[in-house]
């Protein structure tokens, strides 16, 4: 864990792209990217499996089983941790520890703190070595004012850095006052999710956060691409934009 809780600094964000297989998580990872995510809608999407609904976890462990001997740190996307029984998302993160996994993602669905606090206690005890990212969804899908939602957010998130998370995380939240309260507040680092609406990562990295992750955007972007493409070869166009050939996506395969 102490390689990739190194690399969450105040003032110098990581930046995490989030891969949905094998071959974008290396071609991440051959730009130069030292961490790589995983993105649970993108491995829920391709597995024609809803996100969010508990049904994707042979899929996310048979991903990190792939990518946890890569050369890069990798930190799993576990939704709520597939379960509301805490020994099993113990035991699912001594599972992905075992593979190689450097971090893991844990949300709490909006559902009881104490429960999801019990949770990350259990794999901190299961997985001592695993980066905890703790996460609320108060912004994402929460509702309320500005103040009452923030003081919400600290109440939940205090809960889960007492019982051992290593990081925090509120997907959603742009407001730069909001972020920077939050980020003063903790003793651990700040962990959001980028938004092109939102503030761009240096604006980020002033406010202090630790962590900006991207979560689904890649993928999305990514689908995007190509129903452009295919749209514009329909239309007699020449598609745009960078295309890697077909030695180099066979190349991210790996050994036979």
């Amino acid at each position: 864990m102490t390689a990739f809780a190194g690399l969450h600094r105040a003032g110098e964000p990581l930046l995490l792209p989030c891969a949905w297989d094998h071959a974008s998580a290396l071609a991440l990872a051959g730009q130069g990217f030292r961490a790589i995510g995983t993105t649970s809608l993108g491995v829920a999407a391709a597995g024609g499996l809803p996100d969010g609904a508990s049904a994707t976890r042979d899929e996310t462990l048979r991903l990190a089983l792939t990518l946890g001997s890569e050369p890069f740190l990798l930190s799993v996307d576990a939704e709520d941790g597939f379960s509301d029984d805490p020994d099993e998302v113990g035991e699912l993160a001594r599972q992905l520890a075992a593979v190689g996994a450097a971090g893991i993602n844990l949300e709490d669905a909006l559902g009881p703190a104490d429960r999801h606090a019990a949770k990350i206690a259990a794999v901190r005890s299961a997985a001592p070595g695993l980066f905890v990212n703790a996460r609320t969804d108060t912004y994402w899908s929460g509702e309320g004012d500005g103040e009452g939602r923030l003081a919400e957010t600290m109440r939940r998130l205090d809960a889960y850095r007492e019982a051992g998370a290593h990081g925090v995380f509120v997907p959603g939240l742009t407001d730069p006052g909001g972020i920077a309260a939050l980020a003063a507040h903790f003793d651990v680092p700040l962990n959001v999710l980028y938004s092109p609406t939102g503030p761009a990562l240096p604006h980020l990295a002033d406010l202090g956060v630790g962590r900006v992750s991207l979560g689904s955007l890649l993928y999305r972007r990514a689908l995007g691409a190509a129903l452009r493409a295919a749209a514009d070869i329909g239309a007699g166009r020449v598609p745009d934009g960078a295309t890697p050939t077909y030695d180099e996506v066979r190349a991210l395969a790996g050994r036979p």
